[in-house]
Formats: structure tokens, sequence, C-alpha cells
């Protein structure tokens, strides 16, 4: 299996919102990286591990969206790393806002794992589609 199939596979398994499965394509000590002023990634930088991830994400996020997915418009293969541009789409459950924002992930590997994901997102829409401002927003990296 490819790099870019693995990636496919993880964008199916966060669709149907299968956690379990994604945790399994991840390196012990991966490392996962959401866009400066995404309201959930808060004051610090990357989390480092599995758990951190469920922790900061998985359990907070999965719940609050409807429908989530992501178009991917392209897809970029080089040597250990895979980038992906694309779109994401869903409803923000407590707005009821729909989303269809720009997103880029960039995935690096070592051999068959995920070793890290960094995203890049428009944070502006994401932050209007959850009803959030830039004050909130603000006061949520710092917390």
């Amino acid at each position: 299996m490819r790099n870019t199939d693995l990636i496919r596979k993880i964008y199916r398994d966060f669709a149907a919102g299968n956690a379990a499965a994604i945790l399994d394509t991840f390196a012990a000590d991966v490392e996962f990286r959401l866009a400066e002023s995404h309201p959930y990634r808060g004051d610090g930088g990357a989390w480092v591990g599995k758990q951190a991830i469920v922790d900061n994400f998985f359990t907070v996020a999965a719940p609050e969206w409807d429908g989530w997915s992501i178009s991917v418009e392209q897809m970029l293969e080089a040597n250990d790393a895979v980038v992906v541009e694309g779109r994401y789409v869903g409803k923000y459950k407590p707005t009821g806002n729909r989303m269809d924002v720009q997103v880029c992930h960039v995935w690096g590997f070592r051999g068959r794992e995920v070793a890290s994901f960094h995203q890049y997102v428009d944070t502006a829409a994401l932050r209007r589609v959850m009803g959030r401002n830039d004050e909130e927003s603000r006061h949520a990296r710092r917390a």
C-alpha cells in the first residue's frame, strides 16, 4: 500500500468516526499539529502520542460535527511525505452552521506508520462556522 492509499483510508475512517482505525496507522510518538488559531488547538504546539490526540482532539471534536469529510483536490507524494489540498465539509452541531473550508495537510511517514500530521486550514472561516469570535479564539490559545 502506498502512503497516498493509507491517507485515503484515514480520511474514510475519519468520516466514519473510526478513531481506533486511524490511531492504528500512527506511530507511538506521532506528532499532531493543528493550524495556529485553530479553535481546538489551545495555546500549545503539537500533541505528541496517540493518547494526547485522543484527549485533545478526537474526544472534543467528534461529538461536535455531523457529516464531516474532506474532499481531496490534489495529493502529492514525495519520499516520506504526502501533501493534501482539499476542503472540509460538514455541519457544526452547536451552531447548526455548515462548513466548506479550504485545508492543506502535510503527512510525514516513518516506514509504514504516520509519524506526523500538520494541518493548515482557513481558521477564520472555521471560527465563523463554529460561532467563535477572534477574542474567544485568542482566549482559547492562552488557556
